[in-house]
């Protein structure tokens, strides 16, 4: 496991563009350091060993805070930039904060707007939101909608009822299809 962060944080140190990660990478990165605190529970603190496995976890520690920041910035840009935020490249983790993050992103720049056009938010509080059937096209993990309610996590071929606001993000970024209704 160490070499498999070792060479993610160094792409991601050396490279502009965001960099793949397996689904389960951080899930096995947090079972390699309750390895390695294991390992030292189990030895003499004062053992060549345990010396070495203090020094691997703060090297350890350190790789993971800069890979997650850098981690953290590029996708911020990649939003930012209104540029197609690469999932496949995502993990789990990532893939559940983000789209989260994405439907905040939604909705405070919609406040914003209301606000600069002197929109009352209780106005538009008081409408439920349109809904729209998708037909999912890639696994999404489960996701905050504008209503605030949660949806999912959905499989590929599952059909779901969701906000209109969500339904669009997700065709944009190709994980839904338009279900006709008529």
């Amino acid at each position: 496991m160490y070499n498999e962060l070792y060479n993610a944080w160094k792409y991601e140190i050396e490279n502009e563009e965001l960099g793949s990660l397996a689904l389960d990478f951080y899930s096995n990165l947090s079972d390699y350091i309750d390895c390695i605190r294991e390992e030292n529970d189990d030895e003499n603190r004062k053992s060549v060993k345990s010396s070495l496995l203090l020094h691997e976890l703060t090297h350890v520690t350190c790789m993971i805070e800069e890979l997650i920041s850098t981690r953290y910035i590029k996708l911020i840009k990649i939003i930012d930039t209104k540029k197609k935020l690469p999932l496949s490249a995502l993990s789990t983790e990532e893939k559940k904060v983000f789209s989260n993050f994405l439907s905040f992103i939604k909705e405070y720049k919609l406040f914003r707007n209301n606000l600069m056009q002197g929109t009352s938010s209780k106005a538009n509080a008081k409408k439920p939101p349109k809904r729209v059937v998708l037909r999912i096209l890639k696994d999404i993990p489960a996701l905050i909608g504008s209503d605030m309610k949660s949806y999912g996590p959905f499989l590929v071929e599952d059909v779901a009822s969701l906000p209109s606001e969500n339904a669009e993000l997700l065709i944009k970024q190709g994980l839904g299809k338009l279900v006709e209704t008529n």
